[in-house]
Formats: structure tokens, C-alpha cells, sequence
């Protein structure tokens, strides 16, 4: 708007003060043209884009800024243009004009939330119009300055203050998208490139330097971006992934990770011929816990014993997950039942010295642990060793909890 209205004072200057009513100085053309950079910026680049992805969005538009001044002080003079520079100068309006209203338009059927349609649409209203007075005022009526059409220019920017107005910022609500609209909003980011290389083109005869670099700046800035929305989408690929896997609750990694796991080792012991070991780890009466003291404490519990088992293990290969519930498993790849039934062991004794209050008969959290450690992998299902270690767990529950008991019925168990 301060542009756009400086336009207009260098042309009030030109008629009052210089006299010259019938041409407008290079300086006013300029200011007139470089109105619609912000508005280009604003609607090519999206607000969620991070910012050094809208960095290189803003540099975009300022070249786009720059190569429009050349191509205006090659078309006029600080006093004014002729006519074959005023009909270059008009088409450049005209396009600038079409590409302001093709981008609002896009953005507008592109929007994710009902507040952002709103104001694209308001913008796609008071382009359409900005740009039918534009080229009414340009190409119909060229009378002078002074006329009382001239006063049809004040009604886009009337009717932006009245819908900007009419809008209710406190409508944030998502808004469906059909294929079309995705489609186009990945395809919205290629718009400031193309206007760069329009204007480049125009400058070509008369600059071809400045329209050479312009290519140059578009296709190195526009490949710069892609690159770094390629790293922004892997990085966000790598964090969904890690939020899928994760128990929110706990930090330990979840059953999803814990099957991905043991499929990986269960592979890798059968071609190396290593033994696996596996722990089923469920904290006793928690469902007491969470009756009698509510569940905020028992999530402290879970979260205090998903730390406290996970302190217990020191190797790498090593993986404790939330089974579910009030469960935890411990993979322990290439370790045999003794030394799995010692890491069971140390986890119990390190519950019981946690001494977390509890209804339980005890009085403090304390857990069961099944064991199952298996010294030749056959087969390609792994639910075997699940098994196995599950029917342990449940032993140790009906021989009392607060126990360890490790498998020995199945024949690939080592006891």
C-alpha cells in the first residue's frame, strides 16, 4: 500500500508541482510495479514453510523487484516515457496484474484452514478488480489524469478494507482437500519462478546480462529450495517415524518397534548361530494401583519403572520396549539363559528398591519376569520365543509374583 500510494504521490507531484500532466516519471511507474512484489512474496511463499525455505522465497521476489526496475527505467526517463515505453510499461501492469490474481486464486483454492480461504478469497476479489480498473484505466479510458474515472481505482482497495474487515480471525478449523488441491499446492512454489523468468525474458533485448543472470537466479534459487524442502521432508520423515515408534508416555520404544526388533535379531541369530534371549516384564497388581490411586500416579509409576529397566541394561543391542499395559519386553541378543536370567534378576531387585508405593499386598511396585533364551534358531517366526517367555511370565505370577522364572519346556530353550 505504501508503494502503490507512492505511485500516486509522484504522479500528483508530476501534475501540481513540475506541471506536466500528461506523463508520469520513471520513479512513480517504478513504485506502481513494485506494489505487487509483497503481494507475489506473501502468496508464494506458504506461511508453514520454515524459514529458510522462505528466505530463499524473499530473495526470489527481490530479484523479481530488481529486474522489474530495470525493465522500467529501460522503457522510461525520470521525466516520463514515450509511447512505444508506455505500451511496454502497460503490458508489464498486465502481467504483473494476471500473475497477482492467478496466484491469489490458487491460494485460495489451495487453503488447509478456513481462515486462510477467507483471506485468499479476499485477495482473489480485490485483484480481479484491481486488475479490471487497471486495464480499463490503461487500455479504454487514457485520458489524462484528472477524470472522474479516475476515482474507480479507489474500489478494489475499498473493498479489500471492507472484506479484510468482514473476516473472522477466530475460525482456524482445517479445511478438506481434494487431489486437485494438493496437487496445485505443490505446485504453487513454481509461480514465482515462472513470473522471474517472464521478466527476464522482457529485459532480454535490452539487458541480456541482467535477463541471463535473471535465469540464473531462478534456476539455482528455486533448485536451492527444492533441496532444502527435500531435507525439511526428510527430517520430518525421520521424526514421524521416531513418533511412531515411541511410547509417548514411557520413552521406551513401543510394541510396533518391539516386533521390527525381534524379527531383525531372531534373523541375525539364525545366520550367525548366536543364542536370544528374551524378557516378559509385568508390574504386579498395577491394575490396584490405578483403581485405588488414580491413573496420574499410575503413569508416574509407569514411567519411574520404564527408566529404571532401562538404567539396567548397558550394551548397545540391547532393547527394552513397552509391551503394553503394565508390560515390558527386553530383547538380549547373544546372551545366554543364565546370564538373561541375571539381567531378569537385576531388574526385579531394582524394582523392589525403587519401593513405589502401592496397595499391592507388598506394599511397594514390584514386578514378574519370564525368561526364555533360545540356542538354536530354526524357523523364520519368532513368536516361538514370545511364547515362551509369555507362559514363563504367567508362572511367575501364579507361583506369587516378584519373581523370575525362566522357560525349559521347549526344546530349543536352554535353561
Amino acid at each position: 500500500m505504501v508503494l502503490w500510494a507512492g505511485g500516486m504521490a509522484t504522479s500528483m507531484y508530476q501534475e501540481v508541482v513540475v506541471g506536466a500532466i500528461d506523463s508520469t516519471p520513471a520513479i512513480g511507474m517504478l513504485l506502481f510495479v513494485l506494489y505487487g512484489v509483497p503481494l507475489v512474496y506473501a502468496l508464494a511463499s506458504r506461511d508453514h514453510d520454515i524459514r529458510s525455505i522462505r528466505l530463499v522465497d524473499g530473495f526470489l521476489a527481490l530479484t523479481l523487484g530488481m529486474l522489474f526496475a530495470v525493465h522500467t527505467f529501460s522503457s522510461a526517463t525520470w521525466s516520463g516515457a514515450d509511447e512505444a515505453g508506455t505500451a511496454r510499461l502497460r503490458l508489464m501492469f498486465d502481467i504483473e496484474n494476471a500473475f497477482i490474481l492467478a496466484f491469489a486464486l490458487l491460494r485460495w483454492r489451495t487453503a488447509d484452514t478456513v481462515l486462510r480461504c477467507k483471506m485468499f478469497r479476499a485477495l482473489s476479489l480485490f485483484s480481479l478488480v484491481y486488475a479490471a480498473v487497471a486495464a480499463y484505466i490503461n487500455h479504454i479510458d487514457t485520458s489524462r489524469y484528472g477524470q472522474l474515472i479516475d476515482l474507480a481505482i479507489d474500489v478494489p482497495f475499498l473493498l479489500l478494507a471492507v472484506l479484510a474487515l468482514r473476516i473472522d480471525d477466530t475460525q482456524p478449523s482445517a479445511r478438506p482437500s481434494g487431489p486437485l488441491a494438493r496437487v496445485l499446492a505443490v505446485a504453487s512454489p513454481l509461480l514465482l519462478p515462472i513470473a522471474l523468468l517472464i521478466v527476464s525474458g522482457f529485459i532480454a533485448r535490452v539487458h541480456l546480462g541482467l535477463a541471463i543472470g535473471g535465469f540464473a537466479v531462478t534456476t539455482l534459487g528455486y533448485g536451492f529450495r527444492s533441496l532444502l524442502v527435500q531435507l525439511h521432508a526428510t527430517r520430518e520423515r525421520e521424526r514421524l517415524d521416531a513418533l511412531t515408534r515411541i511410547d509417548a508416555l514411557t520413552g521406551l520404544t513401543n510394541r510396533r518397534h518391539f516386533d521390527g526388533a525381534l524379527s531383525a535379531e531372531w534373523s541375525r541369530a539364525r545366520r550367525s548361530g548366536s543364542q536370544l534371549s528374551l524378557l516378559l516384564l509385568d508390574i504386579d497388581h498395577f491394575k490396584q494401583l490405578n483403581d485405588l490411586k488414580g491413573h496420574p500416579a499410575g503413569d508416574a509409576c509407569l514411567r519411574e519403572v520404564a527408566q529404571a529397566l532401562k538404567n539396567c541394561l548397558h550394551r548397545g543391542g540391547d532393547t527394552v520396549s513397552r509391551y503394553g499395559g503394565e508390560e515390558f519386553s527386553v530383547i538380549l541378543p547373544a546372551t545366554s539363559a543364565s546370564e538373561a536370567v541375571h539381567v531378569a534378576e537385576l531388574m526385579r531387585q531394582t524394582i523392589h528398591g525403587l519401593a513405589i508405593p502401592s496397595p499391592a499386598p507388598a506394599g511397594h511396585v514390584t514386578i514378574s519376569v519370564g525368561v526364555c533364551s533360545m540356542a538354536e534358531i530354526v524357523g523364520e517366526d519368532p513368536s516361538i520365543l514370545v511364547h515362551a517367555a509369555d507362559s514363563a511370565l504367567y508362572s511367575a505370577k501364579r507361583q506369587g509374583r516378584d519373581r523370575v522364572v525362566h522357560c525349559a519346556s521347549n526344546q530349543s530353550a536352554v535353561p
